[in-house]
């Protein structure tokens, strides 16, 4: 069996919060109290249309009768090989969860860049006192790109407190906002100004994953993982990924970790984890990619 990291976990909906998921995906900006809803099937009522069958937190109920919760959840991790898991959540889950479980968990923080310094301060208490492992920068949610100033003052604090970030760093299909909020382009400046920051780009930048591998090629501290992707896809021919595929395998071998997103998929970690095991990926690039790689960046070795 082999040892994995996993770069994307969703909790179960029993243990997140009432209406954090709703939240999370409303309409960009401040809500007003006469808000009209949106026409049907627009917003990310539109991953639904593209993704036919996956459960994406937008079609799943915000909370099952029954789950398991975390405890089940921790076991389906050990049958798997999993030994620790990137959350995002809401702060005060993240802070519970991995107070818990710091072993077996780091939590991101989507600390907002609109609440300036008091952002930013919450945001060190968070990670000392609360066990939160990192920033979470998803422009999907807030429409404010990853190269936004506004998100400076955290990305100080995080190369301060020696945690990474990790960036929303794709397409996004929600027909409500623009399409390049996650262009890799927001990430080149970001790792300009702050070259000790550990940056990992969720999602590994499709559909313009060429630009994705010259900037890992070029920074030092800039990583990918491949979350929210079905792995046997890298290797389909005309879906876009052969050149990712290729440098993973070869030159970007250490560059590159797996988010297994289970939750998105609707499938068991161990049919995730075969159809990477199915990929013509060299065995120890493929144990780069699991585990080692992982390892190295969350400063986990």
């Amino acid at each position: 069996m082999p040892r994995i990291i996993d770069l994307e976990m969703n909790l179960p909906r029993s243990e997140e919060e009432p209406g954090y998921w709703a939240a999370m995906q409303g309409r960009m900006g401040n809500a007003v109290g006469d808000l009209q809803p949106l026409p049907d099937g627009y917003g990310f009522d539109n991953y639904a249309h593209i993704f036919r069958g996956r459960s994406d937190g937008a079609a799943a109920p915000e909370a099952p009768a029954d789950d398991g919760g975390i405890t089940r959840f921790i076991a389906d991790m050990d049958a798997a090989g999993i030994e620790l898991g990137v959350l995002g959540s809401s702060n005060a889950t993240l802070a519970r969860i991995c107070t818990a479980y710091p072993d077996r968990f780091i939590g991101l923080s989507a600390t907002s860049p609109l609440d300036g310094m008091t952002g930013v301060r919450n945001f060190e208490r968070l990670v000392r006192e609360h066990n939160i492992g990192g920033l979470r920068v998803v422009a999907l949610y807030n429409g404010i790109p990853a190269s936004d100033r506004r998100y400076y003052p955290l990305y100080a604090k995080c190369v301060e407190l020696d945690v990474p970030v990790r960036v929303y760093t794709a397409m996004t299909y929600a027909n409500d906002r623009p399409y390049d909020l996650g262009h890799p382009s927001h990430l080149d400046q970001v790792c300009m100004d702050f070259p000790e920051l550990r940056v990992v780009a969720g999602l590994a930048g499709w559909p313009w994953v060429n630009d994705m591998i010259g900037l890992l090629r070029r920074h030092p501290n800039l990583y990918a993982d491949t979350a929210a992707h079905r792995p046997r896809h890298f290797a389909t021919a005309g879906a876009g990924w052969e050149s990712f595929l290729q440098f993973g395998n070869t030159l970007l071998q250490d560059k590159i970790m797996v988010g297994l997103s289970r939750s998105t998929f609707g499938l068991s970690f161990e049919q995730i984890i075969s159809e990477y095991q199915a990929l013509p990926l060299k065995p120890a690039v493929l144990e780069k990619w699991f585990y080692k790689n992982a390892l190295t960046f969350l400063r986990r070795a």
